[in-house]
Protein backbone atom coordinates (compact mmCIF):
# COMPACT_ATOMS: atom_id res chain seq x y z
CA UNK A 1 0.00 0.00 0.00
CA UNK A 2 2.83 2.37 0.86
CA UNK A 3 4.51 1.68 -2.51
CA UNK A 4 1.22 2.42 -4.27
CA UNK A 5 0.88 5.78 -2.50
CA UNK A 6 4.46 6.70 -3.42
CA UNK A 7 3.77 5.78 -7.06
CA UNK A 8 0.55 7.81 -7.15
CA UNK A 9 2.30 10.79 -5.60
CA UNK A 10 5.07 10.59 -8.18
CA UNK A 11 2.56 10.41 -11.00
CA UNK A 12 0.63 13.40 -9.65
CA UNK A 13 3.84 15.45 -9.35
CA UNK A 14 4.82 14.48 -12.90
CA UNK A 15 1.40 15.48 -14.24
CA UNK A 16 1.55 18.76 -12.35
CA UNK A 17 5.00 19.46 -13.78
CA UNK A 18 3.85 18.74 -17.34
CA UNK A 19 0.80 20.93 -16.86
CA UNK A 20 2.98 23.69 -15.48
CA UNK A 21 5.31 23.44 -18.48
CA UNK A 22 2.38 23.51 -20.91
CA UNK A 23 0.87 26.52 -19.16
CA UNK A 24 4.25 28.23 -19.13
CA UNK A 25 4.69 27.58 -22.86
CA UNK A 26 1.19 28.82 -23.55
CA UNK A 27 1.71 31.93 -21.44
CA UNK A 28 5.05 32.56 -23.16
CA UNK A 29 3.38 32.37 -26.58
CA UNK A 30 0.53 34.60 -25.39
CA UNK A 31 3.14 37.17 -24.32
CA UNK A 32 4.52 37.36 -27.86
CA UNK A 33 3.07 39.97 -30.19
CA UNK A 34 1.13 38.33 -33.02
CA UNK A 35 1.88 39.68 -36.48
CA UNK A 36 1.18 38.42 -39.98
CA UNK A 37 3.35 38.24 -43.09
CA UNK A 38 1.87 37.66 -46.56
CA UNK A 39 4.06 36.09 -49.23
CA UNK A 40 3.98 37.25 -52.84
CA UNK A 41 3.86 33.75 -54.30
CA UNK A 42 4.09 30.12 -53.29
CA UNK A 43 7.07 29.56 -50.97
CA UNK A 44 10.46 29.45 -52.67
CA UNK A 45 14.07 30.38 -51.99
CA UNK A 46 13.25 34.10 -52.12
CA UNK A 47 11.54 33.41 -48.80
CA UNK A 48 14.10 31.14 -47.12
CA UNK A 49 15.25 33.79 -44.64
CA UNK A 50 11.71 34.14 -43.31
CA UNK A 51 11.33 30.43 -42.69
CA UNK A 52 14.83 30.36 -41.14
CA UNK A 53 13.83 33.19 -38.78
CA UNK A 54 10.79 31.16 -37.79
CA UNK A 55 12.62 27.87 -37.28
CA UNK A 56 15.71 29.29 -35.56
CA UNK A 57 13.60 31.28 -33.09
CA UNK A 58 14.67 34.74 -34.28
CA UNK A 59 11.10 36.05 -34.30
CA UNK A 60 10.56 34.72 -30.79
CA UNK A 61 13.77 36.38 -29.62
CA UNK A 62 12.34 39.68 -30.84
CA UNK A 63 9.06 39.08 -28.99
CA UNK A 64 7.04 38.17 -32.09
CA UNK A 65 4.69 35.35 -33.02
CA UNK A 66 4.63 35.48 -36.83
CA UNK A 67 1.96 33.86 -39.02
CA UNK A 68 3.11 33.30 -42.61
CA UNK A 69 0.22 33.58 -45.06
CA UNK A 70 -0.25 32.85 -48.77
CA UNK A 71 -1.33 35.87 -50.86
CA UNK A 72 -4.68 34.65 -52.21
CA UNK A 73 -6.61 36.69 -54.76
CA UNK A 74 -6.15 40.05 -53.01
CA UNK A 75 -2.35 40.02 -53.19
CA UNK A 76 0.20 40.97 -50.56
CA UNK A 77 0.41 44.69 -51.41
CA UNK A 78 -3.32 45.21 -51.07
CA UNK A 79 -3.50 43.31 -47.79
CA UNK A 80 -0.58 45.24 -46.31
CA UNK A 81 -1.77 48.66 -47.49
CA UNK A 82 -5.27 48.05 -46.09
CA UNK A 83 -3.91 46.90 -42.71
CA UNK A 84 -5.26 43.36 -43.10
CA UNK A 85 -1.69 42.09 -42.89
CA UNK A 86 1.22 43.61 -40.98
CA UNK A 87 4.00 42.80 -43.45
CA UNK A 88 4.34 41.46 -46.95
CA UNK A 89 6.64 40.46 -49.76
CA UNK A 90 6.43 42.74 -52.79
CA UNK A 91 8.57 44.12 -55.60
CA UNK A 92 9.84 47.57 -56.46
CA UNK A 93 7.98 47.66 -59.77
CA UNK A 94 4.56 47.08 -58.20
CA UNK A 95 5.28 49.24 -55.17
CA UNK A 96 6.33 52.12 -57.43
CA UNK A 97 2.97 51.97 -59.21
CA UNK A 98 1.17 51.74 -55.88
CA UNK A 99 2.95 54.77 -54.41
CA UNK A 100 2.13 56.91 -57.45
CA UNK A 101 -1.53 55.94 -56.90
CA UNK A 102 -1.25 57.12 -53.27
CA UNK A 103 -1.37 53.61 -51.82
CA UNK A 104 0.52 53.93 -48.49
CA UNK A 105 2.92 50.98 -48.67
CA UNK A 106 6.65 51.18 -47.92
CA UNK A 107 9.63 48.95 -48.67
CA UNK A 108 11.60 48.27 -45.49
CA UNK A 109 14.28 45.91 -46.87
CA UNK A 110 15.56 44.57 -50.18
CA UNK A 111 15.47 40.79 -50.03
CA UNK A 112 17.79 40.41 -53.04
CA UNK A 113 20.25 43.19 -53.80
CA UNK A 114 20.16 43.02 -57.61
CA UNK A 115 17.55 42.08 -60.19
CA UNK A 116 18.13 38.45 -61.20
CA UNK A 117 15.35 38.32 -63.79
CA UNK A 118 15.48 38.25 -67.56
CA UNK A 119 13.99 36.82 -70.73
CA UNK A 120 14.59 33.11 -71.13
CA UNK A 121 14.19 30.81 -74.09
CA UNK A 122 15.23 27.26 -74.93
CA UNK A 123 18.54 27.32 -76.79
CA UNK A 124 16.98 25.71 -79.85
CA UNK A 125 14.73 28.77 -80.33
CA UNK A 126 17.82 30.71 -81.46
CA UNK A 127 17.12 33.85 -79.39
CA UNK A 128 20.53 35.23 -78.49
CA UNK A 129 19.70 38.95 -78.29
CA UNK A 130 16.62 41.21 -78.05
CA UNK A 131 16.65 41.66 -81.85
CA UNK A 132 15.78 37.97 -82.11
CA UNK A 133 12.48 38.66 -80.30
CA UNK A 134 11.11 39.79 -83.67
CA UNK A 135 8.79 37.18 -85.16
CA UNK A 136 8.64 35.29 -81.86
CA UNK A 137 5.88 34.74 -79.29
CA UNK A 138 6.32 36.06 -75.77
CA UNK A 139 4.32 34.50 -72.94
CA UNK A 140 3.55 36.80 -70.03
CA UNK A 141 0.93 37.69 -67.43
CA UNK A 142 -0.76 40.63 -69.14
CA UNK A 143 0.92 43.64 -67.50
CA UNK A 144 1.74 46.78 -69.54
CA UNK A 145 5.25 46.85 -68.08
CA UNK A 146 6.12 43.66 -70.00
CA UNK A 147 5.78 45.22 -73.45
CA UNK A 148 7.59 48.34 -72.24
CA UNK A 149 10.58 46.34 -70.99
CA UNK A 150 10.75 44.24 -74.17
CA UNK A 151 10.52 47.43 -76.25
CA UNK A 152 13.26 49.09 -74.18
CA UNK A 153 15.65 46.21 -74.85
CA UNK A 154 14.73 45.87 -78.53
CA UNK A 155 15.18 49.58 -79.26
CA UNK A 156 18.84 49.25 -78.33
CA UNK A 157 19.23 46.96 -81.35
CA UNK A 158 16.89 48.91 -83.67
CA UNK A 159 14.29 46.15 -83.44
CA UNK A 160 10.50 46.56 -83.44
CA UNK A 161 8.40 45.35 -80.50
CA UNK A 162 5.32 45.35 -82.73
CA UNK A 163 6.82 42.32 -84.46
CA UNK A 164 6.55 40.34 -81.21
CA UNK A 165 3.38 38.37 -80.54
CA UNK A 166 2.65 39.03 -76.86
CA UNK A 167 0.20 36.60 -75.25
CA UNK A 168 -1.01 35.98 -71.72
CA UNK A 169 -0.02 32.48 -70.65
CA UNK A 170 -1.53 32.83 -67.18
CA UNK A 171 -0.22 30.31 -64.66
CA UNK A 172 1.18 27.94 -67.28
CA UNK A 173 4.52 26.47 -66.30
CA UNK A 174 7.48 27.89 -68.27
CA UNK A 175 8.66 24.48 -69.45
CA UNK A 176 5.19 23.47 -70.58
CA UNK A 177 4.63 26.80 -72.34
CA UNK A 178 7.85 26.73 -74.39
CA UNK A 179 7.06 23.21 -75.55
CA UNK A 180 3.70 24.41 -76.86
CA UNK A 181 3.40 27.85 -78.46
CA UNK A 182 5.67 30.20 -76.47
CA UNK A 183 9.19 31.12 -77.57
CA UNK A 184 10.38 33.15 -74.60
CA UNK A 185 9.23 34.35 -71.17
CA UNK A 186 10.32 36.52 -68.26
CA UNK A 187 11.81 34.40 -65.46
CA UNK A 188 13.83 34.64 -62.27
CA UNK A 189 16.95 32.61 -62.93
CA UNK A 190 17.36 31.63 -59.29
CA UNK A 191 14.32 29.36 -59.55
CA UNK A 192 13.26 28.62 -63.13
CA UNK A 193 16.77 28.93 -64.54
CA UNK A 194 18.17 26.58 -61.93
CA UNK A 195 15.30 24.18 -62.60
CA UNK A 196 16.28 24.21 -66.29
CA UNK A 197 19.83 23.22 -65.31
CA UNK A 198 18.49 20.30 -63.28
CA UNK A 199 16.32 19.22 -66.22
CA UNK A 200 19.30 19.39 -68.56
CA UNK A 201 17.62 22.07 -70.70
CA UNK A 202 19.93 24.79 -72.01
CA UNK A 203 18.53 28.32 -71.93
CA UNK A 204 19.51 31.56 -73.60
CA UNK A 205 19.11 34.49 -71.19
CA UNK A 206 18.81 38.20 -71.74
CA UNK A 207 19.19 39.61 -68.21
CA UNK A 208 17.57 43.03 -67.75
CA UNK A 209 20.64 44.33 -65.93
CA UNK A 210 22.79 43.69 -69.03
CA UNK A 211 20.83 46.29 -70.98
CA UNK A 212 20.05 49.09 -68.54
CA UNK A 213 21.10 50.04 -65.02
CA UNK A 214 17.63 51.53 -64.61
CA UNK A 215 16.24 47.98 -64.74
CA UNK A 216 18.44 46.85 -61.85
CA UNK A 217 15.69 47.31 -59.28
CA UNK A 218 14.86 45.56 -56.01
CA UNK A 219 12.74 42.47 -56.42
CA UNK A 220 11.52 41.12 -54.07
CA UNK A 221 11.28 43.52 -51.12
CA UNK A 222 9.89 43.39 -47.59
CA UNK A 223 6.95 45.76 -47.12
CA UNK A 224 4.72 47.31 -44.50
CA UNK A 225 2.26 50.20 -44.36
CA UNK A 226 2.86 53.83 -43.47
CA UNK A 227 0.35 53.37 -40.66
CA UNK A 228 2.29 50.46 -39.15
CA UNK A 229 5.50 52.51 -39.23
CA UNK A 230 3.78 55.47 -37.57
CA UNK A 231 1.90 53.48 -34.91
CA UNK A 232 4.25 50.58 -34.12
CA UNK A 233 7.84 51.41 -35.10
CA UNK A 234 9.15 49.05 -32.39
CA UNK A 235 7.27 46.14 -33.97
CA UNK A 236 8.63 46.98 -37.41
CA UNK A 237 12.17 47.20 -36.04
CA UNK A 238 11.83 43.87 -34.24
CA UNK A 239 10.43 42.20 -37.33
CA UNK A 240 13.18 43.49 -39.61
CA UNK A 241 15.85 42.49 -37.07
CA UNK A 242 14.57 38.90 -37.00
CA UNK A 243 14.20 38.65 -40.77
CA UNK A 244 17.68 40.09 -41.23
CA UNK A 245 19.09 37.33 -39.00
CA UNK A 246 17.13 34.79 -41.03
CA UNK A 247 18.57 35.92 -44.35
CA UNK A 248 22.06 36.16 -42.90
CA UNK A 249 21.69 32.56 -41.78
CA UNK A 250 20.43 31.55 -45.24
CA UNK A 251 23.41 33.33 -46.83
CA UNK A 252 25.94 31.69 -44.51
CA UNK A 253 24.36 28.22 -44.27
CA UNK A 254 22.61 27.50 -47.59
CA UNK A 255 22.36 23.73 -47.06
CA UNK A 256 20.76 23.95 -43.63
CA UNK A 257 18.58 26.84 -44.74
CA UNK A 258 17.33 24.80 -47.70
CA UNK A 259 16.46 21.93 -45.34
CA UNK A 260 14.45 24.37 -43.18
CA UNK A 261 12.41 25.50 -46.21
CA UNK A 262 11.88 21.90 -47.35
CA UNK A 263 10.70 20.85 -43.88
CA UNK A 264 8.34 23.82 -43.68
CA UNK A 265 6.92 23.26 -47.18
CA UNK A 266 7.19 19.52 -47.92
CA UNK A 267 5.49 19.84 -51.33
CA UNK A 268 8.51 21.66 -52.76
CA UNK A 269 11.00 19.80 -54.95
CA UNK A 270 13.87 19.19 -52.52
CA UNK A 271 16.52 18.93 -55.23
CA UNK A 272 15.40 22.23 -56.77
CA UNK A 273 15.32 23.99 -53.40
CA UNK A 274 18.85 22.88 -52.55
CA UNK A 275 20.27 23.88 -55.95
CA UNK A 276 18.37 27.18 -56.00
CA UNK A 277 19.57 28.01 -52.48
CA UNK A 278 23.19 27.46 -53.45
CA UNK A 279 22.72 29.83 -56.41
CA UNK A 280 20.77 32.50 -54.53
CA UNK A 281 22.42 32.65 -51.09
CA UNK A 282 25.38 34.83 -52.20
CA UNK A 283 22.97 37.19 -53.95
CA UNK A 284 20.84 38.19 -50.95
CA UNK A 285 23.36 40.79 -49.80
CA UNK A 286 25.79 40.70 -52.71
CA UNK A 287 27.80 43.95 -52.81
CA UNK A 288 25.67 45.88 -50.29
CA UNK A 289 27.23 46.83 -46.92
CA UNK A 290 24.51 44.77 -45.17
CA UNK A 291 21.49 42.68 -46.06
CA UNK A 292 18.37 44.66 -46.93
CA UNK A 293 19.97 48.00 -47.72
CA UNK A 294 18.32 50.11 -50.42
CA UNK A 295 19.59 53.13 -52.31
CA UNK A 296 17.44 56.06 -53.35
CA UNK A 297 19.19 56.16 -56.72
CA UNK A 298 17.88 52.67 -57.52
CA UNK A 299 14.32 53.76 -56.74
CA UNK A 300 14.70 56.94 -58.78
CA UNK A 301 16.26 55.13 -61.75
CA UNK A 302 13.44 52.65 -62.14
CA UNK A 303 10.70 55.22 -61.48
CA UNK A 304 12.23 57.50 -64.12
CA UNK A 305 12.27 54.60 -66.56
CA UNK A 306 8.61 53.80 -65.83
CA UNK A 307 7.61 57.45 -66.19
CA UNK A 308 9.54 57.85 -69.45
CA UNK A 309 7.79 54.75 -70.82
CA UNK A 310 4.32 56.01 -69.95
CA UNK A 311 3.75 53.56 -67.11
CA UNK A 312 3.29 56.20 -64.38
CA UNK A 313 0.86 59.13 -64.28
CA UNK A 314 3.38 61.28 -62.46
CA UNK A 315 6.85 61.03 -60.99
CA UNK A 316 7.56 59.04 -57.83
CA UNK A 317 8.63 60.63 -54.55
CA UNK A 318 11.34 58.01 -54.19
CA UNK A 319 12.46 59.02 -50.70
CA UNK A 320 9.02 58.11 -49.31
CA UNK A 321 8.80 54.73 -51.02
CA UNK A 322 11.44 53.01 -48.90
CA UNK A 323 13.40 53.26 -45.68
CA UNK A 324 16.60 51.77 -44.25
CA UNK A 325 15.98 53.00 -40.72
CA UNK A 326 14.76 49.66 -39.36
CA UNK A 327 17.75 47.67 -40.55
CA UNK A 328 20.19 46.48 -37.85
CA UNK A 329 23.54 48.21 -37.29
CA UNK A 330 22.12 51.69 -36.97
CA UNK A 331 21.40 52.46 -40.61
CA UNK A 332 20.64 55.88 -41.94
CA UNK A 333 17.04 56.76 -42.84
CA UNK A 334 17.67 56.53 -46.58
CA UNK A 335 20.75 56.33 -48.72
CA UNK A 336 21.40 58.32 -51.84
Amino acid sequence: MKKLLILLTALLLLAAGCSSEENSGSQEKDALKKVSLVLDWTPNTNHTGIYAAQEKGYFKEEGLDVEILMPGEAGADQLVASGKADFGIGAQEALTEARVQDIPIVSIAAIIQHNTSGFASPKEKGITSPKDFEGKTYGGWGAPVEKAVIDSLMKQENADVEKVDIVNMGDTDFFTAVERDIDFAWIYYGWTGVEAELRGKELNMQYLTDYSEKLDYYTPVLTTSEQKIADEPETVEAFVAAVSKGYQFAADQPDEAADILIDAVPDLDAELVKASQQWLSPKYQDDAPRWGEQQQQVWENYADWMYDNGLLDHELEAEKAFTNKFLPDGGEENNE
